[in-house]
């Protein structure tokens, strides 16, 4: 007589977690047009159908992958004091040679060419870091300000971890973080960038 396998415990909070801990793996390595809902399935190891059950559609799921990847403050943070510095300082950090590698930034990279995940990704992005950075600035056109600062950190991501140009590259962590500074300054100052 054998005995059967013991029966597996259905946890839910425990299967959801598991999937989207897959697709944000899944959409950060292929983009949103590529990561197929079979493999983010078989990474989390449950079936395609348990996706749809858990997030409706593949869409959904990629909307709460995004919601996961860009709520937290990994590069802009929730304290206004110091705003420009601080947020000059991690970003050198975070993007200097053997640096944990940014999985937010990949991920927009990767899927924005797709016209419905850039879509998704927008209202990700203005409703996690964009409103976190704006809510700390003062002054007008906070919102304005904000994005012209997320871009400055995008683009600056970009050049030095992804493209990898030369210059930046090779830059001195603290010297970049430096010059980073002093060009964040006027847009997050209290009364925002003047002419």
């Amino acid at each position: 007589m054998t005995s059967a396998p013991p029966a597996r415990r259905r946890d839910g909070a425990a299967t959801r977690e598991a999937i989207l801990a897959a697709a944000v793996v899944e959409f950060t390595e292929h983009g949103y047009a590529a990561a197929g809902v079979r493999q983010i399935a078989e990474r989390a190891g449950v079936t395609a159908m348990m996706i749809n059950r858990y997030f409706g559609s593949k869409e959904g799921l990629f909307t709460q992958a995004v919601d996961r990847a860009f709520a937290p403050p990994i590069v802009v943070g929730d304290e206004p004091a110091a705003l420009a510095h601080a947020i000059a300082r991690t970003l050198a950090e975070r993007t200097a040679a053997g640096a944990e590698r940014l999985d937010p930034f990949l991920l927009l990279l990767r899927s924005a060419p797709d016209p419905e995940a850039a879509g998704i990704m927008r209202r990700g992005v203005e409703a996690h870091v964009g409103a976190r950075l704006a809510g700390l600035l003062e002054g007008p056109d906070a919102d304005v300000r904000a994005q012209l600062a997320l871009a400055l950190v995008a683009g600056t991501w970009l050049l030095r971890s992804v493209v990898g140009t030369s210059a930046l590259a090779a830059a001195d962590d603290g010297r970049l973080a430096d010059l980073l500074a002093d060009m964040l300054q006027p847009l997050v100052a209290p009364g925002g960038a003047r002419g």
